[in-house]
């Protein structure tokens, strides 16, 4: 932590309290706290800037340290932004700052970067939309009453339900000197995991809470009555907590016509983000800064500022990076290649090295330049190895597809224990150690993510002439529901995708047990021509992979047979298991 120097500074009417860190020929960064908070709410943040920035904070009036005026008049947005002027012209005269805001501070910021935009180099804002903006957002839902714009307009309606408290005359006061301080302590604790410490909740909060409801009354009603178009060109960042119980992440519908030059980075957090995720918050400011001055990115921060771009020419997928194993061929080349049309960087990984530079090479002829690697993804010590080697290469991955996988068919009997090693240490272990080490990236990097297993049909539908296969992709299923329960609550998904007969080169590469060497071979060749006839190639799969991915389902049987012995799975076991009982061999 760097140290930090607190001075008075005269606003319009009040003295300010603004504090201080970081060296002052650095660029600066200004961070709005909202309401019941104080400068206390960015302590974490702060200390993580300072190394690099000048670091401006400040109680605004009537909260922490700051005067309190008298009359709710005094709480207007004139008011306000006479306050910030000064605190400018005081702590970075002559220069544009980066401007910050969370909860009502960003409300602030959003008045401040659309009526004084010469001031600001870049703004970022959380859990705090315009007014203005909400005002048009809800007239053109309720412009439209639709079902889903009503239940839209309805959800923000009851999330603001505290602005309609704060318009009763008195009463909200009388709760918070009366002791709301403590209840508001524990529900942040419990609701959000953000634990006390010294500085926040702050001691002054019951006057804070007291005092700054004159902000609500000061501007609420007077803007949402009466929008005003408000505009900005200040290269903006809205930081969407999909969390908050306060404000909806649907409120950034429509942003982009009113700021052009906006990104938009979701959160799987709650309303006091910069509490509970202080290293992500301070790392996605410091990359917008970089981004709008121009400065050196990473590849990983230069993927993640284009994910967040807004604009008509992005890709959907575009700054994504999707890793995928068994890339070579079928269903992980096609589901490759899927998402670098999308706009994603591609990294290919395969047993065979050669198809997976070949899969990587068609990727960058769609989009960025793929990644070939060869892995073994039944080697847990190779597969370390590869995950180390991606993370430091290309960073976190967004999605990882675990594809890689071999079949098996024969009689239970026929199956030696080396032969379900073999399918075991592939379809399930290979599965396991992917979705172990790519998983604790992508939480330890606090962005969220989506994980697919390929499973398959055979998961539910049993068989006398696949025990191992089925068995291995069965437990690919319930590995991924157990691993969805688990992540769900770190923003990463988890999707089972399951293929019915779709013509791959896995039946040409299967082993078939309990044979000789002929008759093996012309098993494979039976199937493969039964596979070729159904005429359902890897694409299909790919395509559904992707939308699986968009949307966050949890189950995708692919093709109409898949989804037929799913439901048959589900309504009569019984009919399942007399079908097992037949040789399709």
């Amino acid at each position: 932590m760097t140290a930090t120097t607190r001075r008075r500074v005269r606003g319009d009417g009040v003295d300010l309290a603004v504090y201080e860190q970081g060296d002052r020929s650095r660029p600066t960064v200004l961070l709005m706290h909202g309401y019941p908070d104080t400068h206390a709410v960015w302590d974490e943040v702060a200390g993580r800037l300072a190394s690099r920035y000048h670091v401006v904070r400040y109680d605004v009036r009537g909260a922490g340290a700051s005067s309190r005026p008298f009359g709710r008049k005094r709480y207007t947005f004139d008011y306000l932004m006479a306050d910030m002027r000064a605190v400018l012209d005081a702590t970075a005269p002559d220069r544009k700052v980066h401007l910050v805001g969370h909860d009502w501070g960003s409300i602030q910021s959003w008045e401040a970067a659309c009526t004084m935009p010469d001031r600001f180099a870049s703004f970022t804002s959380i859990s705090g939309p315009c007014l203005d903006h909400v005002a048009h957002w809800t007239r053109h839902k309720m412009a439209r009453p639709t079902p889903g714009n009503l239940r839209l307009a309805a959800g923000q309606g009851l999330r603001s339900w505290y602005i309609y408290l704060f318009q009763t005359p008195v009463l909200p006061e009388l709760l918070w000197l009366a002791g709301l301080s403590r209840p508001f302590a524990r529900a942040l604790e419990i609701g959000e995991g953000v634990r006390p410490r010294d500085g926040h909740p702050a001691r002054t909060m019951a006057r804070d809470g007291a005092s700054g409801v004159g902000l609500y009354r000061a501007n609420m009603v007077q803007r949402l009555r009466k929008p005003r178009d408000r505009r900005t060109d200040v290269p903006t960042q809205v930081i969407v907590p999909t969390k908050d119980l306060f404000v909806s992440p649907h409120l950034v519908g429509g942003l982009a016509g009113r700021v052009p030059n906006l990104s938009l980075r979701p959160i799987a957090a709650g309303h006091w983000v910069p509490r509970s995720h202080p290293d992500v918050i301070a790392r996605w400011i410091t990359e917008h800064i970089t981004g709008v001055q121009g400065g050196p990115l990473t590849a990983a921060e230069s993927r993640a500022l284009r994910r967040a771009r807004v604009g008509p020419e992005r890709r959907p997928s575009e700054g994504s990076l999707v890793v995928v194993t068994g890339a070579g061929s079928g269903i992980g080349r096609a589901t490759a290649l899927a998402f670098a049309e999308r706009g994603a960087e591609v990294v290919a990984a395969d047993l065979d090295l050669a198809t997976a530079q070949r899969t990587a090479e068609l990727a960058g002829l769609l989009g960025p330049a793929g990644h070939p690697y060869q892995v073994d993804v039944s080697d847990i010590d190779a597969m370390e190895d590869f995950a180390k080697s991606v993370l430091h290469g290309h960073g976190v991955p967004d999605v990882v597809v675990n594809n890689a996988g071999i079949g098996m068919a024969g009689p239970f009997l026929d199956h030696s224990a080396d032969d379900w090693r073999r399918v075991l240490d592939v379809n399930l272990w290979g599965v396991v150690h992917g979705s172990r080490l790519f998983a604790a990236q992508m939480v330890e990097r606090g962005q969220g993510g989506h994980i697919v297993n390929t499973s398959s049909a055979a998961a539910f539908t049993p068989s006398r002439t696949l025990p191992a296969y089925a068995t291995s992709k069965a437990a690919v299923l319930m590995l991924s529901e157990c691993l969805r329960a688990e992540l769900r609550g770190k923003g990463i998904g988890v999707s089972a995708i399951c293929p019915g007969i779709v013509d791959t080169g896995i039946t040409r590469a299967s082993r078939f047990v309990g044979v000789d060497g002929d008759q093996e071979a012309r098993s494979r060749e039976r199937a493969s021509r039964a596979y070729a006839r159904r005429g359902f190639g890897p694409e299909g799969v790919a395509k559904q992979i992707v939308a699986a991915v968009r949307d966050d389902r949890a189950l995708v049987p692919v093709t109409p047979e898949a989804r037929l012995g799913y439901l048959a799975s589900r309504l009569s076991p019984a009919a399942m298991r007399l079908l097992a009982r037949l040789d399709v061999g």
